[in-house]
């Protein structure tokens, strides 16, 4: 049987999602398209929220708004994502400085998604990043999602 991926929309996403002059801006449209077909389950978190509320308006009520547009479910933050974002940065899998970043994979691993979305290049999508976090997974017994673009994979 044909199992729905789930999936994790990290805070830029949805920045890309209005940003017509990103190269990823044609592949986040499409990947909600494919959540509106009902290709995805999706997910972000109270954290990413809180991120999209930091913006300039009205780009941050329309980046919310995407929320309810597109029915993605909100995560909210609790003591094992917490944990396990400390043990990412324990590991330097992303640096001390950028927690929120760690906290981001954490909600992917600790509620089993398949796939976290991100145009992070710096801390999340990135070849150490993906390695470490790994790792950690493994040991915990948490599903590894994939830390990917949607252009790699909605191709």
């Amino acid at each position: 049987m044909f199992k729905i991926p789930k999936i994790y929309l990290e805070t830029t996403v949805f920045n890309y999602y209005f940003d017509r002059d990103r190269d990823g801006h044609i592949e986040t449209l499409e990947l909600f398209d494919a959540i509106s077909r009902g290709e995805y389950e999706a997910y972000t978190s109270d954290v990413t929220i809180e991120e999209l509320s930091k913006a300039n308006e009205p780009k941050s009520a329309d980046m919310l708004a995407l929320i309810k547009k597109f029915g993605i479910k909100i995560i909210n933050e609790n003591d094992e994502v917490k944990y396990i974002a400390g043990l990412y940065l324990e590991a330097k899998a992303i640096p001390q400085s950028h927690p929120v970043d760690a906290t981001h994979i954490a909600f992917a691993s600790c509620n089993n998604m398949d796939y976290l979305f991100s145009f992070n290049f710096k801390h999340i999508v990135k070849g150490k990043t993906k390695l470490i976090t790994k790792i950690i997974n493994l040991r915990y017994n948490l599903k590894n999602a994939m830390l990917t673009t949607p252009g790699e994979i909605i191709q």
